[in-house]
């Protein structure tokens, strides 16, 4: 049975056609990816499927007595509501049902007894029917839930004001996995979430139930809980009936053959073409020119296939630095309180480090104190004198209002248009979406935005907070290549095990022992 159903589906920003003639079906119980490159539109389609964006045109039907659940991380939220009351909002109706119980045997004990039996028969059904549902369970269905995020239960008592960016995307994640949909769009869950969690979510997901459509692009995760999968295709959706696997070695194969069939309709259409242009002025050949002719013109075209973008990410290290250049010593880091022990390490030139830990731990704290950013509660940190350092920011807002255009004019004033445009289109970002607004960027366009800022750098000192957040699968595959290839010392902020794994020498994990 169609839980929700969009046909025919048309959707553009401005000049930029995101959706033409788009269709797609989730179906009860399915377990389904949405994939394709990072600004083809799919946290677009998923807001259009939950109605937050209109098409253009096409219809968009949902079952009407289903329940759909979306996932915005970046949903505004009462700062000053405790995570408890926030979260047991997931259980809004049976909460009400429990203050109706408690209602009704208050106004049987103040009854006369020959009205009373009616009073807490109905409250007894009540009772019976928060049995049922569990309603008891809620406060260790909470728990499990946020411990299987990550977090502890003393987070209850928090105002939302006081999570950090991690903890309240976590949050809102838990509290849509407790509301338990018919239907769940999930845009990007593993962000903000360390690999020991990122393992519960594949099994909760492989586990549940109910239907779900997943935007991710943490490949694992995708392979492990993707039954069916959804490609963006050329503004087309186009269904998959396999698991990941099955769907990269189908679409490989499908692109290869719509290449052959492409060049051989080229082929046959280039000397139909000749055949007509040297027959149709002669009296003898004419007629069967014009009817060439006119089987050209019915000719059904096999689209091209589009070209599959290409990253030319590289990181250029300039001057050679000293020896030592990083020493940390006792150093606390931390707001009112330490969030970890006193650090001590060094790192030395030419040397690849990622910096690991839970999430609110302080890794991002760690890399802005260094930085200057944020005042240190103790110890000292020294960098050598010739440390170039390029920076790359998990979540830095950029002006919303300039085009990615006008945004590397303004930082590198120097370079002609067609140097802007180069450095763009090494990251990815082509002519189109160089004249959007920043605004309208997907998170994965955003990153590539704030990694095209460090080419010029010549920087002998990287810091990368969190930069295959958002990216697709080739962007990371070209940014572990940049890194590879880097002669420099990279200091990586990660959850990526598998990205970090493959570029760094070692790790240096943050505890609070």
């Amino acid at each position: 049975m169609s839980l929700l159903e969009a046909k025919d589906i048309h959707f553009a920003f401005g000049d930029k056609t995101i959706f033409a003639a788009a269709d797609i079906r989730l179906f009860e119980g399915e377990h389904a990816a949405l994939v394709g490159p990072n600004g083809s539109g799919k946290t677009t389609l998923l807001k259009l499927l939950n109605r937050e964006l209109k098409p253009d045109s096409g219809l968009i039907r949902k079952n009407g007595k289903k329940r759909v659940g979306y996932l915005d991380q970046y949903a505004e939220i009462d700062p000053a509501r405790s995570v408890e009351d926030y979260l047991e909002e997931a259980y809004a109706d049976l909460f009400a049902k429990e203050r109706r119980m408690e209602a009704l045997y208050e106004e049987a004990a103040q009854t006369e007894p020959t009205k009373q039996e009616r009073l807490f028969v109905r409250a007894a059904a009540i009772g019976d029917e928060l049995v049922e549902k569990n309603f008891y369970g809620v406060k260790s269905e909470i728990g499990r839930i946020l411990g299987g995020l990550g977090l502890a239960s003393d987070i209850l008592e928090m105002r939302i004001r006081q999570l950090s960016a991690g903890m309240r995307a976590r949050i809102i994640l838990a509290k849509l996995l407790l509301e338990e949909a018919d239907l769940l769009l999930l845009d990007e869950p593993t962000n903000f979430l360390d690999a020991e969690h990122i393992e519960w979510l594949k099994k909760f997901l492989a586990d549940y139930p109910k239907a779900f459509l997943v935007v991710s692009h943490h490949e694992d995760l995708l392979r492990s809980v993707a039954q069916t999968v959804h490609a963006v295709e050329n503004t087309r959706l186009v269904r998959y009936k396999g698991d990941f696997s099955y769907y990269l070695a189908e679409r490989a194969l499908r692109r290869s053959q719509r290449e052959k069939a492409y060049e051989s309709q080229q082929k046959f259409i280039k000397r139909t073409e000749e055949f007509i242009e040297k027959n149709i002025a002669r009296e003898k050949t004419a007629k069967r020119a014009k009817s060439r002719r006119r089987m050209l013109q019915k000719l059904e075209r096999v689209q091209r296939p589009s070209k599959e973008r290409a990253y030319r990410f590289h990181f250029p290290s300039g001057r050679r630095a000293g020896e030592k250049v990083l020493v940390v010593e006792d150093l606390v880091i931390g707001y009112e309180e330490p969030l970890v022990e006193p650090l001590n390490w060094t790192v030395k030139r030419g040397e690849k480090v990622v910096i690991t830990g839970e999430n609110g731990i302080g890794k991002t704290t760690f890399v802005r104190t260094v930085l200057e950013e944020l005042p240190s509660l103790a110890g000292s940190f020294t960098w050598i004198d010739s440390a170039h350092i390029g920076y790359c920011a998990q979540e830095k807002a950029l002006p919303g209002n300039h085009t990615p255009f006008t945004f590397i004019r303004e930082h590198y004033p120097a370079f002609t248009r067609k140097e802007v445009m180069d450095l763009l289109a090494a990251h990815g970002i082509d002519r189109e979406m160089a004249r959007r607004k920043i605004a309208t960027l997907s998170g994965g366009e955003l990153t590539k935005l704030r990694l095209s800022l460090l080419r010029h750098e010549k920087a002998n000192v990287l810091i990368l907070d969190e930069p295959t957040n958002h990216l697709d699968f080739k962007a990371k595959e070209a940014l572990f290549e940049a890194l590879a290839d880097y002669q420099g010392t990279l200091i990586l902020v990660s959850h990526e095990k598998a990205f970090y794994e493959k570029v760094c020498d070692y790790e240096i994990t943050l505890t609070t022992e």
